[in-house]
């Protein structure tokens, strides 16, 4: 029974994205690790852990909201991504 987690920045990928990440990544274990067999997907375990953006570092850098809004775009109402102004 495989457990998989996956560990990110609180407020880089929105609802739609996070269901697609699991819904990809339980994929390739039924593919992989379950030789194709689709009765292997009721063992297969997922799992998005977020932290807060001040318990990471990039390159020795602390990101803000603002930097990884900046990247990525904001999250606003009901966890959708708002796209990003183009410049």
């Amino acid at each position: 029974m495989p457990y998989v987690t996956i560990s990110t920045v609180r407020g880089i990928f929105d609802v739609a994205q996070k269901k697609a990440l699991l819904e990809r990544v339980t994929d390739l274990m039924v593919e992989i690790e379950g030789q194709g067999n689709p009765d292997f997907r009721r063992n297969v375990w997922v799992k998005i852990e977020e932290g807060e953006p001040a318990s990471w570092s990039l390159g020795g850098m602390i990101p803000t909201s603002e930097m990884i809004a900046g990247a990525f775009g904001a999250i606003g109402e009901g966890g959708r991504r708002v796209a990003k102004a183009k410049a």
